[in-house]
């Protein structure tokens, strides 16, 4: 009876969101206060109901209802109670459920929080959101229906796939779609400014906390998948460039150029249109993501291989949205003259500099990613593009950009002096080529990527400092430091977090030691520094699997220093194995064991690695997020529509 309810309420959300995609933008053209009003309700009735269909499909997961068809392909009674839940979002239909969902959470906080909008502009953005749901509800209820009945219920489920089974991944995805998904709001904006015609400084306040919010959620997002393939997928990488990374990076990137680009607007009315497209090309960008996904156009470890016609139709929707959106773009364009007249020197050319470099490499991985796509239906050939290429192609776009931020967040605005600029950086910039020359000293012999990495790192923690400190005036008054603006800190907490971030990509690539060998039992051996000795290897039985666990002596001049217990884990029901590596975590390192197979003549194979500076990658990435949070709690964001000049309410272009 409740999934149903369940399937009901869906029903009810996608008529609800046909009516506030159609209602509410007829009310803004013609002027009708009523129709216009009518979009906030829709916008809370349609997530309620929204909600209420995905709770009542996580209630069939939790009592193992093994007659709906979703449940019995991707449950079972005997699994962990976080991995029933979370078996909710593992498999497609699902997913598209959690992806409505947040969808239209986001129409609903900008019908909440939007009582300071222009109310034509507000009915607009809750359009056009509408619409882009209304899309995605057709998507599940015709082609990816999660309330399937099976005529005979079995006794029991197949499990999820064990590679799912995991804590990283049960939060993983949640956080992404609320990145990626939440563009949609930024999307709606775009397209609703384009529509009235009128992009000015009040436009760049209200769309830049939707922007932040969206690319805080995705940084922790990606910054846990990482963390999962790190330490779940037992190859030791935190990142392979595969088709799914890339589904969700490419936003990020564009989201990242979103959020600078918003500033100028703001702060100096500039980059109107630059900054409308980069909106419309972000949420262009998730939904490019999702048809990779789901379409089955490209093999990922970890994709939805689903059939060409479900893909087709989130084609079908691509270019409907994305394909309409840029076309209104060109027509309008016109429009959106820009006000602020800035220099070459100038904190604006320093944003624009940003934004060209992260849309660059942007669409670089996009071509990477489709390459070998385009190769084989135009030419017939099978390629495969992988870290090479990406490694070789993206990195240089990656270095310019950190050399230049440091420099392009303490330029003044409209007019810079880049000499007081470096002249105040000179302190940073010498520590960070010193460090470098240290590492290049003690690192005899290696790559170039190390010192590199090292310079770029401390270049923006050092700059970030001093960016800081430089608004403590000339005493150098640091009481100062407590009353700065929350998006101060937020930018200089942000740009630390890139560089701690790099630090650590850096030492993980240049500096990892990788010792495989056969293991016997109580003898030991030595990997970079640290002896390490195989004590036993035990058979364990885990609540839904058969686990071949390692008890691995970690030791450091003859001291113990941990014991590690790599696995083995074989699911039955699944009849897949997984590898569960075993991690000593240290500030400066990572040791990381991986037990393998038995072998005839006795012991059993290891891989062992040393990770230099591993855990500062997702430091870094915990740092971005902190810094876009506390850029996100300025008393600005919550009160700078509010205190923004009225516009009136027309569609004349307001130059």
């Amino acid at each position: 009876m409740i999934t149903e309810l369940g399937h009901f309420a869906l029903i009810l959300a996608f008529l609800v969101s046909l009516v506030q995609a159609v209602v509410p933008l007829v009310g803004a053209h013609k002027r009708w206060p009523g129709w216009m009003a009518m979009a906030e309700p829709a916008a809370t009735a349609q997530f309620a109901l929204t909600a209420a269909s995905f709770c009542a499909l996580t209630y069939a997961f939790v009592v193992s209802d093994f007659s709906l068809r979703l449940v019995y392909l991707n449950s079972h009674s005997a699994k962990p109670m976080i991995y029933k839940i979370s078996g909710v979002w593992g498999n497609h239909e699902g997913s598209m459920l959690l992806w409505v969902l947040i969808l239209t959470l986001f129409g609903a906080l900008a019908a909440w929080f939007g009582g300071n909008l222009p109310p034509t502009l507000r009915a607009r953005v809750l359009a056009v959101q509408s619409s882009v749901a209304a899309a995605f509800f057709a998507f599940i209820i015709f082609t990816s229906n999660p309330f399937l009945r099976l005529g005979v219920p079995p006794f029991d489920g197949q499990d999820l796939n064990p590679l799912l089974q995991d804590p990283g991944l049960a939060f993983h995805p949640p956080f992404l779609y609320l990145g990626y998904v939440g563009l949609s709001i930024c999307f709606s904006f775009a397209v609703a400014a384009l529509i009235e015609g009128r992009v000015d400084a009040a436009w760049g306040r209200w769309v830049r906390p939707w922007t932040l919010v969206s690319w805080v959620f995705l940084t922790i997002g990606i910054a846990l998948g990482s963390w999962w393939a790190y330490y779940e997928l037992g190859w030791g990488g935190f990142w392979f460039w595969d088709p799914v990374e890339n589904a969700s990076f490419m936003p990020w990137l564009f989201a990242a150029a979103l959020l600078h680009s918003a500033i100028v607007v703001e702060k100096r009315e500039a980059l109107k249109s630059w900054t409308v497209l980069l909106a419309i090309l972000a949420f262009g960008f998730s939904l490019i993501g999702t048809f990779i996904v789901r379409s089955g156009l490209l093999t990922s470890v970890h994709a939805f291989a689903n059939d060409p016609e479900r893909g087709q139709f989130i084609l079908m929707i691509l270019v409907f949205f994305t394909g309409g959106a840029l076309t209104l773009f060109a027509a309008r364009a016109q429009a959106m003259e820009a006000k602020g007249v800035f220099g070459v020197v100038s904190r604006e050319s320093a944003l624009v500099l940003n934004n060209i470099l992260l849309a660059v490499s942007s669409f670089v991985v996009f071509v990477g990613t489709m390459w070998p796509f385009v190769a084989e239906m135009l030419f017939d050939r099978k390629l495969s593009v992988g870290p090479p290429f990406f490694n070789m192609a993206f990195t240089p776009f990656m270095v310019v950009l950190g050399l230049a931020l440091p420099l392009g967040s303490m330029l003044a605005w409209k007019r810079g002096k880049l000499s007081r600029v470096a002249r105040d950086l000179a302190p940073a910039f010498g520590l960070a080529l010193a460090l470098m020359g240290l590492v290049w000293a003690m690192q005899t012999g290696r790559s170039l990527m190390g010192p590199i990495g090292v310079f770029l790192g401390t270049w923006l923690i050092a700059g970030a400092a001093t960016d800081l400190v430089s608004r403590t005036g000339r005493n150098r008054d640091l009481s100062r430091l407590a009353r700065l603006p929350r998006a101060d800190w937020g930018k200089a907490v942000a740009h630390a977090g890139l560089g701690v971030t790099m630090l650590g990509i850096a030492g993980l690539m240049a500096w990892q030691e990788e010792d495989i060998r056969v293991a016997q039992l109580n003898e030991s051996f030595e990997v970079g520094g640290f002896t390490l000795e195989l004590l036993s290897v035990d058979r364990v039985q885990g609540p839904n699997y058969i686990s071949t666990m390692g008890d691995v002596r970690l030791s450091k001049d003859g001291r113990e220093i941990a014991r590690l217990n790599p696995e083995k884990r074989n699911y039955p029901v699944a009849e897949m194995p997984t590898t569960e590596a075993a991690i000593d975590y240290r500030v400066m390192r990572d040791v990381y064991v991986v037990i393998g197979d038995p072998q005839e003549g006795g012991g059993w194979v290891m891989r062992t690695y040393i990770k230099p500076l591993a855990n500062w990658i997702w430091a870094g990435s915990i740092l971005m997020a902190l810094g876009g949070t506390l850029s996100l709690s300025d008393r600005r964001y919550r009160v700078a529509a509010g205190a923004a000049k009225p516009t009136p309410a027309t569609g004349v272009p307001a130059e």
